[in-house]
């Protein structure tokens, strides 16, 4: 029976023969990616402590550009992308007509009538199906994510390290500003921006020169990090993953996502969202639990013997080190202090917490 089983073939990020040897490998979104190199616990600790680094090349580019970008970036994503200007990136939602987010992303304007959007790996063809769906006039869409690899920096450390690295001036580059320059020989783009709750770098490059950054980062001590501490210390940060707090059937809203939302610009979505905004059907909020457990995502959320949310996210992060959960509940119930949670059966008690979880001290 089991040679009829088709082999999927998974895709690999240009640094995968870098990284393979080294690391503990599973599939995520259809790529060949690691999970960990040392353990979880220890990469987290790097990146809260001092400095790790993350392939996240599987993350999809997609280019849209011509005379009407800016019209029609608009009109695709929640935000109000006429506020940013060339150098300059902003997190935002694609939504469908009925508000369910299609993804979130990131939009970086690249040139005047250039926009570059980077998705969530799972998402690429699903986004990129939704871009050309609703694009009109006179752009070009180009999905160029197989063009670039992606590494993050991440970490208190991680301008001092990167710095040795590059001649461009970092401690000029904002949060969520960017600069074209040099990172170890290789033209890049270099983003004050992340995805952990520390500060750090997301550099763009070529994906056949990038491993040589990869390469120079690792000359210089940098932790190499698998997807299994980037989740907890986005977790710990409240950072959404699409698939956990996000999907077709969330609204921005129900995601606690108010500020990537402006009403007043136009985007496909919009009226749905401007009529749920007066009777937000869920929110999520942070869990504690109070007895032994950890709460999975798809664990159900119970008050007074009744359901009336989901866990979205849970485990037992490092920094926090205390079993934590994200859950969407009913918002009439939004503002209860204890809750119980049905861990396969096992009801734990919870109490509602401040989010996010940790935040750093700048």
């Amino acid at each position: 029976m089991g040679d009829i089983m088709e082999k999927v073939t998974l895709k690999r990020t240009p640094l995968f023969d870098l990284i393979e040897p080294k690391a503990k490998m599973v599939d995520f979104a259809g790529f060949e990616m690691p999970i960990m190199f040392s353990s979880i616990k220890e990469e987290h600790l790097a990146v809260r402590q001092n400095v790790g680094m993350f392939d996240v090349s599987h993350m999809g580019e997609i280019r849209i550009e011509g005379p009407d970008a800016l019209e029609q970036v608009q009109n695709l994503v929640t935000n109000d992308i006429s506020k940013i200007k060339v150098g300059q990136a902003q997190y935002n939602l694609l939504c469908l007509e009925d508000g369910g987010v299609v993804d979130d992303l990131l939009v970086y304007r690249l040139d005047e009538d250039a926009y570059w959007l980077v998705v969530n790996a799972s998402n690429i063809e699903k986004d990129e199906a939704h871009i050309r769906r609703y694009v009109k006039g006179d752009v070009v869409v180009t999905n160029e994510s197989d063009e670039y690899g992606q590494i993050a920096i991440q970490g208190p450390n991680a301008q001092s390290v990167l710095q040795t690295i590059t001649n461009v001036a970092l401690d000029e580059i904002g949060f969520f500003k960017f600069m074209n320059g040099d990172v170890a020989g290789v033209p890049s783009i270099i983003s004050r921006s992340g995805y952990t709750g520390e500060d750090g770098f997301e550099i763009y490059a070529r994906a056949e020169a990038i491993s040589a950054i990869w390469e120079a980062l690792e000359a210089e001590g940098v932790t190499p990090c698998g997807l299994g501490a980037r989740d907890t210390l986005r977790f710990e940060a409240c950072l959404p993953l699409y698939g956990h707090e996000l999907d077709e059937s969330v609204t921005p809203f129900e995601a606690n996502l108010n500020f990537a939302v402006k009403l007043d610009t136009d985007f496909v979505g919009k009226e749905a969202l401007v009529t749920q905004k007066e009777n937000i059907p869920n929110r999520l909020i942070g869990l504690k639990l109070l007895g032994r457990g950890i709460a999975r995502q798809g664990a159900q959320v119970e008050l007074d013997g009744n359901v009336i949310g989901v866990v979205t996210t849970g485990t037992m992060p490092p920094t926090v080190n205390e079993s934590i959960a994200w859950a969407r509940v009913d918002a009439r119930y939004k503002d209860e202090e204890r809750f119980v949670i049905d861990i396969r059966g096992k009801k734990i008690e919870a109490e509602r917490v401040p989010t996010p979880f940790y935040k750093r001290t700048k």
